[in-house]
């Protein structure tokens, strides 16, 4: 068994595990902002045991009644379910994955030595001391009275997060950037569960056991953080899909489109959580489309026509012995995009595409010239390919079309 085996399993494992996890604390998230937003005004006997709200609801062959107190109910239930070990496992094994892949395979995935050629410690380091700088910042930034005005708060934090993308996509390749923002959010997200929603649900559940009124105050900060955390949802998702798609990372403004499309889906994620107030306003989904595929066009590379080589640049590589182009796949490619991979990194070839000699770039023309025009690979460019090389590539591809 190759160490390049036992990684790949190790990492399907913990990407299972992150996602069956990450499920579990986004449909808790989901479920428990659609129910505040769902509560009505109960009748009077339900006011005055201290019922804040109730619902109705039927599932799965069954009606259910849910009511919220305005505090506590007057004695301790026997049976009190939490919720915090889907976020806390979502943060664990997610940050397995960052150690796993950015941090184990660092040279190739989160250092891009064109922009700054980070030893792997230094780039550890950096990373990790850039996630606890972003997590004060947002605890300080909560404990500021600018928490009091929802909109101004989440325009100064998409402000802060914008920065530390552009920082990081400055440091770092862009899809170890990208997942560094993800990394940072998540974190966030986790603490806000750690160190924010459970004392304060501690501190009300003590309150009850002792006979006491709950202090409403750290409730009150508790779904404060919660409807954070419900807005970070669609952004963290995206950039778990992100490295599948490097024209987004890849792109020269790889920070400002995952600015752009982070405040997009949060924008949409909007338009639900008012929609479970009674509150539809389809035009919010209407402009988070519009401005999506206007992002899209924005960011679409050169047509083909307008890629096209020239004729005299057509000439010369048509002289152009496929031996070369050959030769610059073998050292640049084949050695992880191989039937048997010769990189010590990888046991299979990655999503399952070879590339060791034309004739299989030409059976996917369009995936060879997205990464090579974003500089996505090869990863890292721990190869050393020219710019030249890359550049003889892409148009012996463009020439064939």
């Amino acid at each position: 068994m190759t160490m390049a085996y036992l990684m790949d399993w190790l990492q399907l494992f913990f990407r299972w595990f992150h996602v069956i996890a990450g499920v579990a604390w986004i449909g808790a998230s989901f479920y428990f902002i659609w129910l505040d937003n769902n509560l009505r005004e109960p009748p009077q006997w339900k006011k005055d045991k201290g019922i804040k709200g109730d619902l109705w609801a039927v599932h799965g062959g069954g009606y259910y009644e849910v009511a919220k107190y305005q505090l506590g109910p007057e004695e301790q239930p026997e049976t009190l379910h939490w919720f915090k070990w889907e976020a806390y496992t979502t943060w664990l094994t997610g940050m397995v994955l960052m150690v796993l892949i950015y941090y184990v395979g660092a040279q190739a995935y989160l250092v891009d030595a064109s922009k700054f050629a980070f030893s792997t410690p230094h780039a550890i380091l950096i990373s990790v001391v850039s996630l606890a700088i972003g997590l004060a910042i947002y605890e300080g930034l909560l404990r500021t009275p600018l928490r009091r005005n929802g909109m101004w708060f989440g325009i100064v934090l998409f402000a802060i997060l914008t920065l530390y993308a552009w920082v990081m996509t400055s440091l770092f390749s862009g899809r170890g950037a990208y997942m560094q923002v993800g990394a940072l959010i998540g974190t966030i997200m986790a603490a806000n569960v750690f160190l924010g929603i459970i004392p304060a649900q501690r501190k009300m559940v003590a309150a009850v056991q002792a006979g006491e009124t709950p202090d409403p105050a750290p409730a009150l900060m508790a779904k404060l953080r919660s409807t954070h955390n419900n807005y970070f949802t669609l952004p963290i998702i995206f950039i778990m899909l992100s490295n599948h798609y490097p024209m987004t990372y890849g792109h020269e403004w790889n920070w400002a489109v995952l600015a752009a499309i982070c405040a997009i889906s949060a924008y949409a994620r909007h338009y639900f959580n008012l929609k479970h107030q009674g509150k539809v306003q389809p035009a919010i989904l209407v402009i988070a489309l519009v401005a999506l595929a206007g992002l899209a066009f924005l960011m679409a590379p050169p047509s083909s026509t307008q890629t096209a080589v020239s004729e005299e640049r057509a000439a010369e590589l048509s002289a152009i012995n496929v031996s070369q182009i050959n030769s610059i796949l073998e050292v640049h490619c084949a050695g992880c995009h191989a039937a048997s991979p010769s990189s010590p990194m990888f046991s299979s070839a990655p999503a399952g595409l070879i590339f060791e000699n034309t004739d299989d770039v030409m059976v996917m023309p369009d995936r060879v010239v997205t990464s090579m025009r974003s500089n996505y690979m090869p990863l890292g460019n721990m190869t050393g390919m020219s710019s030249d090389e890359r550049t003889l590539v892409l148009d012996w591809i463009a020439a064939q079309r």
